[in-house]
């Protein structure tokens, strides 16, 4: 149970399982690094053939994880979880839907609004999965990316019954557009169209004008489309050195190196190979 700074007294919590319990291994972060960073912690220090990656909050149901293990012996590596109704508002569930589908188109990858992180991995997938360690951390491309036999099934959802997710619009947007940046250059390459079809209009335009000029005597004109093309092209251009930019942002965090995470305190004993 990997404790992702949370301010409601959660480490306490883990604590007091951990002690009743010495099944529980509980893990504390030295602050708030996110959902997905708190996952590769939990992958990092788990010890079994399969291992189950679910959220808190209890609206992925324990219960399922016995159908999850029963179909990853039939010969899968990877069996997630498909909220075939989730119990979400309307409003949640239809911003998710689109959201995904393009997320999906940006990053390349088919991903369903429908599944989330709830499954089961073989010890071959994780073990994969543990070896891409970016700065960037998303854990169900990560899953797609490694590839392995995979299934998808139904599974139930439950409703939120304690507390709210700290999900906001805001978070969600930044992952999604972390997430395209760091898994594709598919932006990059929409700059680089855009380019060439602006290029291709104005010449287009500018012929357009020539033969106007001499066929009909046609002026040339004045300044205002001339003002209106300059800022259109300004802003294309900066915004194209913008999407650059970030994407050279990205490639600095991956050269400092830096740690995915920080642990603060744990319920076990950590090896000198663990710290």
């Amino acid at each position: 149970m990997v404790n992702d700074a949370c301010p409601d007294g959660s480490w306490a919590i883990i604590q007091s399982l951990a002690t009743e319990d010495s099944r529980v291994k509980g893990i504390n972060f030295s602050r708030n690094f996110g959902q997905h960073y708190a996952i590769t912690a939990g992958l990092d220090f788990a010890r079994s053939d399969w291992v189950v990656v679910m959220d808190c909050d209890l609206q992925d149901i324990p219960e399922e994880i016995p159908k999850l293990h029963e179909v990853a012996q039939t010969g899968f590596d990877i069996v997630v979880g498909k909220r075939a109704e989730r119990k979400d508002s309307l409003i949640r569930k239809w911003f998710s839907k689109n959201f995904y589908r393009l997320f999906s188109y940006f990053t390349g990858s088919k991903v369903d609004h429908r599944i989330a992180s709830f499954g089961i991995y073989s010890k071959k997938a994780i073990l994969s999965i543990r070896q891409l360690r970016e700065q960037n951390r998303s854990f169900g491309l990560f899953a797609l990316w490694v590839g392995f036999h995979r299934a998808e099934i139904n599974v139930n959802h439950a409703t939120r019954v304690h507390g709210r997710s700290s999900y906001t619009l805001r978070k969600m947007l930044r992952l999604a557009f972390d997430s395209i940046v760091a898994h594709s250059d598919r932006l990059l390459r929409l700059t680089v169209m855009l380019g060439f079809t602006l290029s291709m209009l104005s010449f287009s335009y500018a012929l357009w004008i020539i033969i106007q000029y001499f066929l009909r005597s046609t002026p040339i004109s004045g300044w205002t489309s001339l003002i209106v093309s300059i800022y259109f092209s300004t802003g294309v251009i900066i915004g194209a050195v913008g999407v650059v930019g970030l994407y050279v942002g990205k490639i600095f965090d991956e050269v400092k190196r830096r740690p995915l995470y920080l642990i603060s305190d744990t319920t076990f004993e950590l090896q000198d190979d663990e710290y």
